[in-house]
């Protein structure tokens, strides 16, 4: 009975891994785009980032959070990277992201290898997929053809995800760029490997909104310590803290466990344990049996990242395939 048990588990798991293994195309992008126009594209962006990640790890999760961010606004089209005063990139929710120079330097190496061919959308498409190989994560056949937006305004972050988000806001959100609730969940768990600074949690720790003078109570007691430790009351807001505490800069299930022991840093990602509609996700990625009775993250999480990776994408015409990728052709 084990040995059979065994064998159905491994051919679910193949199954799995199989379907994972094939894209979800849409509106245009395909697998392969420049492998006539410009053979050497995917591996001129994961040289560079490898080279930025060993300078400064600190740039996988920046890379990671770019693309989320930038897919969110105005569609996959790399509006966040336009320079500009009222400009997506200086709007509040982008102003601590980083990563721009890796974006920038594989630009100048695609321009001169393949002159006016490569999208800086695709590059931010490559590029997440690279940062997050090298923390341990999963790889993933980047669909490509995508061309570079022509708006790029900071009116337009308003409707990203916040770290006060209720989680039906969190649904919604998600699902107005056609993502569910499972694609939700697996997308925070990028949170793995990023940090936040202490100004976007502080208020949990010393003046949460629903309990007036003291800390939220779903924290943990033993790790509220911790994180006051780290975040003193009048201390520097934009010192970094793990999202990921024991497991910074390893993509691995960890976040979810952390989760699970009211030790998330953010209150939007602690919601995801606290609701019914998302602990269920939650409990099938950290959980004692994954893969054939539960979720594999990596499986899962480089499937929701295909279908991020679609919304809103510019191809054929529409848009532009900009020069330099902080500004807009003239």
């Amino acid at each position: 009975m084990a040995s059979s048990w065994s064998l159905c588990h491994l051919c679910l798991l193949a199954i799995s891994l199989s379907l994972a293994a094939t894209p979800a195309l849409g509106q245009g992008t395909r697998v392969g785009f420049y492998s006539s126009s410009c053979p050497r594209a995917e591996s001129i962006v994961r040289s560079t980032v490898q080279s930025h990640f060993r300078s400064d790890p600190t740039v996988a999760p920046g890379l990671l959070r770019m693309h989320f961010h930038d897919c969110f606004v105005q569609g996959c089209d790399a509006s966040i990277l336009i320079t500009g005063p009222s400009t997506e990139r200086n709007a509040p929710p982008n102003l601590l992201l980083r990563g721009f120079d890796a974006i920038d330097n594989a630009k100048t190496q695609l321009e001169a290898a393949c002159p006016g061919v490569v999208s800086c959308a695709d590059i931010i498409a490559l590029a997440a997929r690279d940062a997050v190989v090298l923390t341990g994560g999963p790889s993933w056949p980047v669909p490509t053809g995508r061309r570079d937006g022509l708006v790029s305004s900071a009116s337009d972050t308003a409707n990203l995800p916040a770290f006060t988000d209720s989680v039906d806001v969190q649904r919604q959100k998600f699902l107005d760029k056609g993502l569910d609730t499972q694609d939700l969940v697996t997308l925070v768990g990028g949170h793995t490997i990023g940090t936040s600074a202490c100004q976007f949690f502080r208020y949990r720790l010393y003046n949460f909104t629903t309990t007036g003078n003291g800390a939220d109570p779903s924290i943990d007691t033993a790790f509220l310590s911790q994180l006051q430790a780290l975040c003193p009351a009048n201390g520097d807001g934009t010192r970094r803290v793990a999202l990921d505490n024991g497991s910074v800069g390893r993509f691995d299930v960890s976040f979810f466990t952390n989760l699970r022991n009211n030790r998330g840093v953010l209150e939007s990602d602690q919601k995801l344990w606290t609701d019914a509609s998302t602990r269920v996700f939650v409990q099938r990625f950290s959980g004692p049996i994954r893969g054939l009775l539960g979720l594999r993250f990596d499986v899962e999480f480089a499937r929701a990242m295909v279908k991020m990776g679609n919304i809103g994408v510019k191809t054929g015409t529409d848009g532009e395939i900009r020069r330099v990728c902080t500004a807009f052709n003239s």
